[in-house]
């Protein structure tokens, strides 16, 4: 297991102060406010500390209220909402600084046989096939800000490979659709189904809302370009090891009002779809004036 890895399983180790009231470090990963996903899995991992092991997370929504301070550690009290025949359903309030920053509904079902479907993943070269991504040479690093020097210099937890790369430095315009194979850079010995939902949540907030600026050609790296998460849904459908690749299929259908909609599928390598994701996000052109 890598020392990223380590480190993340480390922050979604929540603190247990109450029974339903929990503490999760903050790490600083190169962002200017604590990672979205970051929040996504801490909450998720605390409302399933609070339901029977038997019933599994199915889906999530989130608002992110206002922005995480990185140097301080973030509080989740969770609500016990329902506890039904076959469904419990959890709500979680992040808070930073005796305020609100994130509020968090998760519903929980215990497994029963149904109706199954789903959409064929999308034809793209398998991850072996491509190339991983290549570090920023050094002199470009050294142009962009410390935070994005961090962001860009750092060996993540997770590995991505672009089925088509895009040049964030100088981005072109191109329709708003990705596809991203992704996975953990080392092995989890556990087969826990909740960590790797959580660990699942963490990462499905890289690469979502991105989608949305590639028609207008912009990038999160702009100065004039502000980009940040307003809310994030997500479902899962079937099993899978954060571990091993899965293909991140992105779209954005429709941007206006400062705000853009992404939409996201992800699949096992294997062609199983096995957990859907909806996120809006804001993205404001600001004068450089």
């Amino acid at each position: 297991m890598t020392p990223a890895v380590e480190e993340l399983l480390s922050l979604l180790q929540l603190e247990r102060l109450e029974d339903n009231l929990f503490r999760g470090e903050s790490r600083d990963i190169g962002t200017r406010y604590v990672f979205g996903g970051q929040v996504l899995g801490q909450a998720l991992s605390a409302a399933q500390q609070t339901v029977d092991a038997n019933r599994s997370a199915h889906s999530l929504h989130a608002y992110f209220l206002r922005a995480g301070d990185i140097e301080h550690p973030i509080v989740y009290n969770v609500e016990r909402t329902r506890d039904g025949g076959s469904f419990s359903v959890r709500r979680v309030t992040a808070i930073q600084h005796g305020q609100p920053i994130f509020n968090f509904s998760a519903s929980f079902q215990a497994e029963e046989a149904g109706v199954e479907h789903q959409l064929p993943m999308p034809a793209v070269p398998k991850p072996d096939d491509l190339e991983p991504v290549e570090p920023l040479p050094a002199d470009e690093l050294a142009k962009l800000p410390p935070k994005l020097q961090r962001w860009f210099g750092r060996s993540g937890p997770f590995e991505f490979r672009h089925v088509y790369p895009r040049d964030e430095l100088n981005p072109p315009k191109r329709p708003p659709f990705q596809q991203v194979w992704f996975r953990l850079t080392g092995r989890v010995p556990e087969a826990s189904p909740p960590l790797h939902r959580a660990l699942l949540a963490y990462a499905s907030d890289f690469h979502l809302i991105g989608t949305t600026m590639f028609p207008h050609g912009i990038s999160f790296l702009q100065r004039n370009v502000q980009v940040a998460s307003l809310d994030h849904a997500m479902w899962f459908h079937r099993p899978f090891r954060a571990d091993e690749w899965l293909l991140y299929s992105c779209d954005s259908p429709t941007a206006q009002g400062a705000r853009g909609l992404a939409r996201g599928m992800i699949y096992s390598e294997d062609g199983r779809l096995v957990a859907s994701t909806a996120q809006e996000g804001l993205v404001r052109l600001r004068s450089e004036g």
